[in-house]
């Protein structure tokens, strides 16, 4: 992956940010905020920001590849059919604004997300935090960097680890068990609701390891790779890699090393041999 495609894709954030984002932070007024789902304690909301972010996206990635396909977590709320592209010969997945409820209820984090795929596994994968403007990419197979320097993934180096565990879309049951068997193991935090800031603390030190339920493409394509550029390890729970048109299937770990990210899966997958 070329670094002017890089650079391409880093401008065309900034700008879905600078015009649609931004301005619009704490400003919102009621009837611009859309509940789309409700899903235990949490409402799946989509503001005016998020459509107009996709909209410039859409209009510049088609610029940048005409060819590839485009894959806008609103084009397929509005459109589940938008989902077969993602397994193209090259796909766009975007979402245009990662963390729409903080955004709503006007706290940080939140930001935009952008990977390329082709034929379902992704080949680069772009973050970007729209109050900091830090800028985290990776290309498979060459790298992950932040703001333009190349980055290893580093623990916190506490004990017991640092776990930030997103719940929300677990049964009652396997979040009751997720609690009780596995996380006295770590050292537990909240989850920011914002993938775009959650894959970044696993590689800065922050965190040591996290585990999603819901592993829709739009969130985890970017951060995935970015955490396997940077040498800690992001997968399913039975190791395979995560693919962006497997986007069903549940469960997903991340971490800031292998030996953090093989710990995790071993009491998972136990927990899921206990129940069966």
């Amino acid at each position: 992956m070329n670094d002017d495609l890089t650079s391409a894709v880093h401008a065309l954030m900034r700008e879905a940010s600078e015009r649609a984002i931004v301005p619009r932070y704490r400003t919102l007024a009621a009837h611009e905020i859309v509940s789309k789902s409700t899903k235990g304690a949490l409402s799946d909301v989509v503001t005016v920001a998020d459509q107009e972010a996709e909209a410039i996206l859409g209009e510049g990635l088609a610029r940048l590849l005409p060819e590839a396909a485009i894959v806008g977590e609103e084009a397929a709320h509005a459109d589940p059919a938008v989902l077969d592209r993602l397994g193209d010969a090259l796909c766009w997945i975007v979402d245009p604004l990662d963390g729409t409820n903080n955004f709503a209820e006007g706290k940080p984090p939140f930001g935009v997300l952008i990977a390329l795929a082709e034929r379902g596994e992704t080949l680069a994968g772009w973050i970007y935090d729209c109050l900091s403007g830090r800028f985290c990419h990776a290309t498979r197979g060459g790298g992950a960097f932040v703001d333009g320097e190349r980055i290893a993934a580093r623990t916190t180096g506490a004990t017991p680890p640092v776990a930030a565990n997103s719940l929300i879309y677990m049964s009652p049951e396997r979040r009751a068990a997720v609690q009780t068997q596995i996380a006295p193991h770590y050292t537990l935090v909240d989850i920011p609701r914002c993938a775009a800031e959650q894959y970044p603390r696993l590689v800065l030190g922050q965190n040591d390891v996290a585990i999603f339920e819901r592993t829709l493409p739009w969130d985890h394509a970017a951060g995935v790779l970015f955490v396997n550029e940077a040498g800690g390890k992001a997968a399913r729970p039975d190791g395979s890699a995560y693919r962006v048109d497997d986007h069903a299937r549940a469960g997903l770990i991340g971490a800031s090393s292998e030996r953090l990210w093989g710990q995790m899966a071993e009491r998972l997958n136990a927990l899921a041999a206990a129940r069966q």
